[in-house]
């Protein structure tokens, strides 16, 4: 029987690196992962509609450092990079509130910016969901999507796969989509995968996408 592997994390270590990076003095371990929970839900939540890739932390004792990948920068870091500051002093004020952030710690943000936002599985993942959210057909949008992350060049595989009331029928089911190839069990192989749901009114709908980039042998 094969086992079912989670693309990032199957490949932590090799050709990824973990997404908070810090070390926990003794009896703070569970306070600083609360932390990192509640800031990425947090975001999550603040930047909806702004296609965020991934929320990275860095901690030290003095300092704590959150980079925040989308492809729409612009719109977060706002006209004079106010917006970007303002999200900064709320995210400090919510952990301080929470008790999970001493005041002489500094808190930075950074924003980075994804180039081609078609190769990220996040970000595809999104445009699905906004597609569904506006109500339009999930055959459609699942179609429309896999050629235009296939149009790029770097792309040799991409995998759809949508699950719940689609179309707003009373039986939940599920509908494949996939274009090229995913080799899942190949530890080299730059595969990106991202899941997130579409709240619609009559449930969710889970949709999960799988990218494939081809080998690295560095």
């Amino acid at each position: 029987m094969t086992h079912t592997v989670h693309p990032y994390s199957h490949r932590l270590g090799i050709l990824r690196d973990w997404k908070s990076r810090w070390f926990a003095p003794k009896g703070k371990y569970k306070y600083i992962l609360r932390g990192d929970i509640l800031i990425r839900q947090y975001l999550e939540k603040k930047l909806k509609g702004f296609f965020v890739a991934d929320v990275e932390i860095e901690r030290s004792e003095k300092s704590l450092r959150i980079i925040v990948s989308s492809s729409r920068p612009g719109m977060i870091i706002g006209r004079q990079g106010d917006g970007a500051e303002l999200l900064r002093k709320e995210i400090k004020s919510f952990l301080l509130k929470h008790k999970l952030l001493e005041e002489k710690v500094d808190v930075r943000l950074d924003i980075k910016e994804i180039k081609s936002a078609e190769t990220n599985a996040a970000i595809v993942s999104q445009m699905i969901v906004e597609g569904l959210e506006k109500r339009l057909p999930f055959r459609r949008v699942m179609k429309q999507m896999l050629e235009k992350v296939m149009a790029n060049r770097d792309v040799l595989g991409v995998r759809i796969f949508l699950a719940g009331r689609l179309g707003g029928a009373t039986m939940s089911r599920t509908e494949d989509r996939k274009l090229g190839r995913i080799p899942l069990q190949t530890l080299r192989a730059d595969v990106d995968y991202a899941l997130t749901k579409a709240v619609m009114p009559y449930g969710t709908i889970g949709v999960k996408v799988w990218i494939y980039k081809g080998d690295i042998f560095k």
